[in-house]
This record gives structure tokens, C-alpha cells and sequence, in this order.
């Protein structure tokens, strides 16, 4: 069978865990060439051995909220391959906190990664593409860019502004031959929620508070989150552009 995105290079932001992670390992086995780009070299490393028994895959350590260390991990995926066909924008921290409870300097750092570095990423990763004929972004926000979401201000606020910045961008961007689309996950079970929730009183009772509020009445699996992931970005569906996925269980629907 055909592999879908055989000879693409595709850039994934904070590709060594979770959604990330999951979503290079689907790259790559269909046939995609992933660069990983992470903060963290250890997990990057470790990753990308797994993901090069299926294919070709690089790790670029980079700060997405960072200019200079964005520029410098653009300029090495294109010395290794020549071209970015697709870039997912999934990189993001999270911070608990209502407008009362959170710092200044925790909400700038939220915004810096969560929807800087997503603007950052796109600034410099579109000129590559538009040399090599159009490409695709998909961004990754969250349910909680769509709803308000109890005690994290910071989050909600990033996610939302990610949804924003997809909408801008799939009409600047159209004429270019970019499609720009956004996912938005439901709380899906990944080291960045299991972190969350042992901060909690009672981690067993958070997650099923977690679990109970939604139709399916379960966490989703980081596997869902990518082949939504890898649709948006398929030729499958060249007519999508400025789209927004939920993939949350059902939770923004009621």
C-alpha cells in the first residue's frame, strides 16, 4: 500500500513525548523523513533511534521561543533535506492557575512557548516552503482554546490565540499554496497530564472527574491526536484550510 507522505519532511515541535511523539512515529511509518525538534536531547535522541527503525529521522534540540535557536533548526532540516513540506506546531507547557493565582512571569512564559513559538516556528519555516512550491502546517491548540476551562487562565489563553493565529495565517497564506489548519485535542493521556494530575490532592479522583465530564468518558490516546494530525495535513483533504478539529470526546460539544 501507497504510504501517504512518502518523501515528505516534516518538522514536528516538542516531538519527544505524547501527542509529539506519537504524531513523528506516524510520520515516519508512512514514509515520511520527521525532524524532531525537542528541548530535551536525551528523550530526542532516544526517540529518534526508535523512529529510525522505520525510516529517516533527525533531532534538532530547540527552544521554539526562541528566534535565533528557531532560524538555526530551519537552516539544519533544510541542509539535511533540502525542503519542509509540513510542520506541526505541537510544542506547549501548561500552568494551573486562575488570573489571581498566576505571575506575570508564568504567563509570559505559557504565552512565549505556547503561542510564540508557534508564531515563530511558522515565520521562519514559510519561506522554505514557498521556494519548494507550498506545504501545510498544522497547528496543534487545545479544547481549552475553545472553552473556557477552570484555573488556567495562561493555557486557555495561549490555545485560543493559536486558533486565532491558524485563522490568520490560512488567509494570508492560501495564495501561497500553504494550507494552515488546527487540531484541537480533548485531555488525552500524556506525560503532560499525568504531571498535572499528581499535583492533585487525589490524582486517581482528578482523573476521573477528567474522564466523567466527557461523552466517551475516557482520556484520549496521543495515537488519536496524530492521525487527526496526519488528515489535516493529507492530500486527502487539499480543500481544508482555516479547519479546526475537535477530537476531545465529545467535551466541547455539549
Amino acid at each position: 500500500m501507497e504510504r501517504r507522505f512518502k518523501g515528505k519532511v516534516v518538522v514536528v515541535t516538542g516531538g519527544c513525548r505524547g501527542i509529539g511523539k506519537a504524531t513523528a512515529e506516524a510520520f515516519v511509518q508512512e514514509g515520511a523523513r520527521v525532524a524532531v525538534v525537542d528541548v530535551d536531547s536525551r528523550l530526542g535522541e532516544e526517540t529518534v533511534k526508535k523512529l529510525c527503525r522505520w525510516g529517516e529521522a533527525i533531532f534538532v534540540k530547540a527552544d521554539v521561543s526562541s528566534p535565533v535557536e528557531v532560524r538555526a533548526m530551519v537552516d539544519r532540516v533544510v541542509r539535511e533535506w533540502g525542503r519542509i513540506d509540513i510542520l506541526v506546531n505541537n510544542a506547549a507547557i501548561y500552568h494551573q492557575g486562575d488570573v489571581l493565582e498566576t505571575s506575570e512571569e508564568q504567563w509570559a512564559r505559557v504565552m512565549s512557548i505556547d503561542l510564540t513559538g508557534v508564531f515563530l516556528c511558522t515565520k521562519y519555516v514559510v519561506p522554505v516552503m514557498i521556494q519548494s512550491g507550498g506545504g501545510v502546517i498544522v497547528n496543534v491548540s487545545s479544547e481549552a482554546g475553545l472553552v473556557g476551562i477552570k484555573g488556567q487562565v495562561a493555557y486557555n489563553t495561549a490555545k485560543a490565540g493559536v486558533i486565532g493565529f491558524t485563522r490568520s495565517c490560512a488567509v494570508d497564506l492560501a495564495n501561497k499554496g500553504i494550507r494552515v489548519n488546527v487540531v484541537c485535542p480533548g485531555t488525552t493521556d500524556t506525560p503532560l497530564v499525568r504531571e498535572a494530575l499528581s499535583r492533585s490532592p487525589n490524582p486517581e479522583e482528578a482523573r476521573r472527574r477528567l474522564e466523567e465530564c466527557r461523552p466517551l468518558g475516557r482520556l484520549g490516546r496521543p495515537e488519536e491526536i496524530a492521525q487527526a494530525i496526519l488528515f489535516l495535513a493529507s492530500p486527502d483533504v487539499g480543500y481544508a484550510t482555516g479547519a479546526i478539529l475537535s477530537v476531545d470526546g465529545g467535551y466541547t460539544a455539549q
